[in-house]
């Protein structure tokens, strides 16, 4: 059975190169690019770049500015932190390098979800494991896990996001205890949630 009208994220519909670009051909470059820029990028400027060509693909796919904020924002405040702790470990440069190629990976992940239904993701996954399908592998279950996991990246950000702006507006200071509870629990029940529908859709595995 596919699945494709469960609310996993935000699609923008759209004419653009990207979004009449097979999805497995997104999906490929999507992990050359993590792959490449995550070992190439050593240098600030190179992980500029990176970043550079994100904010391209964004452009070219004619994404709203205010969905590419909201889809790539909530990542910012993990990403800082993470900076932070980098510049105190190993230096301002590395940490620069380690922030900016990190915000480059999210980015572009998001960015496939904006210009890819989950349907062609699925049907894209599932013909390039349909060879091993024959050998017994649950390509169909493999193909929505992988969809899935894509999916979930932007709202998983986007709850961090509500639970340090809810802390901050509360005038709480930062406790590792008291940012993950909230977000463990958000997270539990979004997975109930799309278990169930699931279920309900016939996906009992």
């Amino acid at each position: 059975m596919k699945i494709t009208s469960i609310p996993l994220g935000v699609y923008v519909p759209g004419h653009s190169a990207l979004h009449r670009m097979p999805a497995g051909l997104k999906l490929l470059g999507l992990l050359g690019f993590i792959i490449s820029s995550t070992v190439l990028a050593d240098t600030v400027v190179i992980a500029v770049g990176a970043v550079a060509m994100v904010l391209a693909g964004y452009l070219v796919a004619r994404i709203p500015l205010r969905i590419a904020v909201g889809q790539t924002a909530p990542v910012l405040p993990v990403l800082l932190m993470l900076g932070a702790f980098q510049w105190w470990q190993r230096g301002a440069e590395f940490a620069a390098v380690t922030v900016l190629t990190l915000f480059a990976a999210v980015a572009a992940a998001a960015l496939l979800t904006l210009t890819t239904t989950i349907a062609e993701l699925m049907e894209s996954i599932e013909t390039g494991l349909a060879p091993l399908g024959r050998l017994g592998l649950p390509v169909e279950t493999i193909s929505l896990a992988v969809s899935l996991t894509i999916r979930l990246i932007p709202l998983q950000l986007a709850t961090v996001q509500d639970v340090l702006t809810a802390r901050k507006a509360r005038g709480a200071g930062f406790s590792i205890a008291a940012f993950g509870t909230p977000v463990l629990i958000r997270s539990i029940r979004r997975a109930r949630g799309l278990a169930e529908a699931l279920i309900a859709r016939g996906v009992a595995d």
